[in-house]
């Protein structure tokens, strides 16, 4: 029983360190998707205004 109860705890040692040490390259990772979804709405946007603003001058 202290076998496994050493294992559990290494493993949730282990576990925490791991994401202590990976919080820089999530962060990173989420600012970047952060960045395309933003640069994807902004592209988006643009189209839609250029071409509404296009149909009132043809009217």
């Amino acid at each position: 029983m202290d076998v496994l109860v050493t294992l559990l705890l290494a493993s949730v040692t282990q576990a925490a360190s791991l994401l202590a040490e990976s919080r820089q390259m999530v962060g990173l990772a989420a600012a970047l998707l952060a960045a395309l979804l933003a640069a994807r709405l902004g592209w988006h946007g643009t189209d839609r205004l250029i071409t509404w603003r296009s149909r009132t001058d043809e009217d």
